[in-house]
């Protein structure tokens, strides 16, 4: 579905156009990617003074960086017992405090540019789709003895009393979490790195470069970019520019669809103006929107986007089964998009060659969890610390390309089983 169409894209308040690169311009760091993470690397790279240009393929915050669900809050797509079987204990707890300074980047950041239009709420609901109560309480103890995290337990009744479904038990209620409108976000924060005096150029692919020497160039269609360094923060739409980079990771599409307004309706199944998500692997995430008058709904991942009209459907069958007293609800927009997941289902973080940077693969891991990629990358750039380091045992390995997709497919559907049988069970 074509970008336009989003409700992001719709709802953004700033809609001035940028410039493509046209002939030659110098610069100490060029950035390929306008999303987080190239914009967040971008952002403290000027603060510090240093000369940015940032190069777009298409507008500020087209891919999944701008018309996402918005969430932000501490954590990985992947669960802190396998990062902690890769890294060891006290280097996952270190990881982990990353996503929680993502967390807190995100809000900071919205204070200090005065981001109002990003419209940060309060709150995310992490519900159980099964009886798991005393788990849930021992992880929320767990947490919050470990990073203060102050996890709120809710109980089945708790739980059904904002979300009025029979299909949730138990959940955590995060409250130093919150969900955000990611363009108008994203759409700030490149006003400010320019006002710093960074360059960012749309519509401005990069077509071919020269990484090995000193000097590294980038070319576009119409211009090139010479620079003392490279960041590539390209994530689902990467192409072919530095194969290494591509073969790294899975495009992933993923769903999501706005409701038309109809707040009476909403208030029967959502009394709650904090994000949902549950426990399943790609399971349901969703908001109310536009001061409770939609309901912003995604989830499902495939390796092949469909076309929204199917995908609507989907998502329909999802939140119709959750929620029964929405079936009159009407779907206003659909959309898909494609986020990089690597086969380990971590964050690519690094210094690839010397000089050029890769901050990627965020598919999953919130909005916070990208914004810190790109602020630590800047900090190894800068010499301010090498913390990027953490996520060296999580590198740049094959995926897999047509095998890999079809592979993640397959355990997709598995995953999907198991939820089905362990609910079923409940």
């Amino acid at each position: 579905m074509s970008y336009p169409d989003t409700y992001y894209r719709r709802t953004m308040t700033e809609t001035s156009d940028r410039p493509s690169l046209n002939g030659s311009t110098e610069c100490d760091t060029v950035i390929i990617g306008g999303g987080l993470a190239g914009l967040t690397t971008a952002l403290q790279l000027a603060r510090a003074k240093l000369a940015v240009v940032v190069l777009e393929a298409e507008s500020i915050g087209f891919g999944a960086s701008g018309r996402n669900g918005g969430f932000v809050s501490a954590g990985f797509a992947t669960d802190s017992s396998a990062i902690a079987r890769v890294t060891g204990a006290e280097r996952a707890k270190a990881i982990h405090r990353l996503s929680i300074e993502g967390v807190d980047f995100v809000r900071d950041t919205i204070r200090d540019l005065n981001i109002t239009d990003a419209r940060p709420t309060p709150g995310i609901i992490s519900a159980l789709r099964y009886d798991g109560g005393d788990s849930l309480k021992r992880y929320a103890e767990e947490m919050n003895r470990d990073f203060g995290s102050d996890l709120e337990y809710m109980d089945r009744s708790q739980i059904r009393t904002v979300l009025k479904s029979n299909r949730y038990f138990q959940a955590l209620r995060s409250p130093k979490s919150f969900h955000i409108h990611p363009l108008n976000y994203l759409r700030a924060m490149a006003r400010e790195i320019e006002r710093l005096g960074g360059r960012i150029y749309e519509n401005s692919a990069a077509t071919d470069c020269q990484l090995s020497g000193p000097e590294k160039i980038v070319r576009t269609t119409h211009g090139h970019v010479k620079a003392r360094r490279v960041v590539l923060t390209t994530g689902g739409y990467t192409g072919p520019l530095v194969g290494k980079l591509k073969r790294s990771f899975l495009p992933i599409a993923t769903y999501v669809m706005i409701s038309e307004q109809n707040p009476e309706l909403i208030a029967t199944a959502i009394a709650t103006s904090s994000a949902i998500g549950d426990n399943r692997r790609a399971g349901d995430y969703y908001r109310v929107v536009d001061d409770g008058k939609r309901l912003l709904w995604g989830g499902r991942i495939t390796t092949r986007a469909a076309s929204p009209a199917a995908l609507a459907r989907e998502l329909r069958r999802e939140m119709t089964g959750t929620y029964p007293q929405l079936s009159d609800l009407k779907t206003e927009l659909a959309w898909s998009g494609l986020m990089s997941y690597a086969r380990h289902l971590m964050p690519q973080i690094g210094e690839m060659m010397p000089g050029v940077w890769h901050c990627t693969a965020f598919g999953g891991h919130g909005l916070n969890t990208t914004a810190m990629g790109g602020k630590i990358v800047a900090e190894g750039i800068l010499g301010q610390s090498d913390r990027y380091r953490l996520f060296q045992p999580f590198g740049l390995v094959w995926a897999g390309g047509v095998a890999g997709l079809a592979a993640a497919q397959l355990t997709y559907w598995k995953l999907q089983a198991q939820d089905w049988w362990r609910e079923r069970a409940a």
